[in-house]
Parts: structure tokens; sequence; C-alpha cells
């Protein structure tokens, strides 16, 4: 019987490759997937949660589940909408555990000890100091605006605006259908837009 393909013959091994060698115990094929997706999860928990610490304890736990699921997995669906199913569900039992309501901005970008998970702030440069900071009080006011959207509307909102997901691979993520993503999606940029009507201009969408 011929030996099953490893990393090192695969040039560019896809996330299902990458899975059957960790379902055969490969820890270098586990490493090389935590680190394809480990910034976008991360990323993703951290504008979640708005606590950069946390999500990093949760990204940890989300790859636990992957390498334990390794030699069930079955890739009927994209790789990437069955890992974000288990950011969501790890996200949402995180909500349930806690017992009151918060909201804190997400990191800034000079934070330097939070990671770069931050929305793309336009390009500073040749900008003045005062536009410099409207730009960073908008970019705080709109992660408090999402922080404070009901669960499902912020993930969606996250996952469309930062992640670039389609709205197929959202409503896998949120086990719905896409009108629903879509229902969803409207019913948070409005919220959005009436949070932060005094720096939209005339017509100006999130």
């Amino acid at each position: 019987m011929s030996p099953h393909p490893s990393h090192d013959s695969l040039p560019h091994p896809d996330d299902v490759a990458l899975m059957r060698l960790i379902a055969e115990g490969d820890e270098e094929a586990f490493r090389l997937l935590v680190e394809r997706h480990q910034h976008l999860v991360c990323g993703t928990i951290t504008k979640m949660l708005g606590d950069p610490i946390e999500a990093e304890d949760l990204a940890q736990q989300v790859f636990l589940r992957v390498y334990k699921a390794a030699k069930s997995y079955q890739p009927s669906a994209q790789f990437k909408t069955w890992l974000f199913t288990i950011v969501r569900n790890l996200v949402l039992n995180e909500y349930r555990r806690r017992t009151r309501a918060w909201l804190q901005p997400l990191p800034s970008q000079d934070d330097e000890e939070s990671g770069s998970y931050d929305a793309e702030l336009p390009d500073k440069t040749a900008k003045s100091p005062d536009q410099q900071a409207l730009e960073k009080e908008m970019m705080r006011a709109i992660d408090r605006a999402i922080l404070a959207l009901p669960e499902q509307q912020r993930l969606a909102v996250i996952l469309r605006r930062y992640d670039e997901f389609s709205y197929e691979e959202i409503a896998a993520v949120l086990k719905t259908t896409v009108p629903s993503t879509k229902s969803l999606l409207f019913r948070a940029r409005e919220s959005l837009r009436e949070a932060l009507q005094r720096y939209l201009g005339e017509g100006e969408s999130i």
C-alpha cells in the first residue's frame, strides 16, 4: 500500500488535505493549519468579544476542537464555514456564561500589545492630527456600535465587513438561509447607521 502523501510532498496542501494528515497524527500539518487561519479566527473573536486576551484563549479552544474532530471530519462543506461554525458556537457559549452586559472598544491600531485585528483605517499619510484623531474616534465609535448589536447580527456584520464572507458562507455559519442572512445584515446596518449618524455624511452608508 502506498503511503499517504505528506505535507512535504504537497506544495500547497489545502485544508482538507491537512485535516487528513492531522487525523493521522501529523503535528506539522496541524501547525500549518493553525498558522493559516489563526489571524482570521482570533481577529473575528476579538471583534465579537472586544477583548483580545480572552479572544486568544478562545481561539486556542477553537483549534483544539479542530484537532479533536480531525478523525471524524467529513468535507461536506467548505472548511472555512465548518471552522467558523466552531467559532460561532464557542463565542455564543461564552456569551451564555456571562452574567452581566458590558461594552468596551476594540483595540486600536496603535495598541501593539493587543495585535492588529481592528478595522482597516484609511491611510494617514498627509493627514492633519485633527483628521487622524477624528478617524480614530469614528473607528472606535463603529467598534462600540458593532459590539452593541445582537449576537447574530454582530457576527454577520463582522463576517461580511471584515472577513469578506459571502452571504452563502455567512448563512452556513449561522445555520440559516441566505434571505435571513440578508435580513439580519439589513437590520444591523440600520442600527449602525442610527448609532453613527453624527459621523456619516448625507446619504453615506455603513
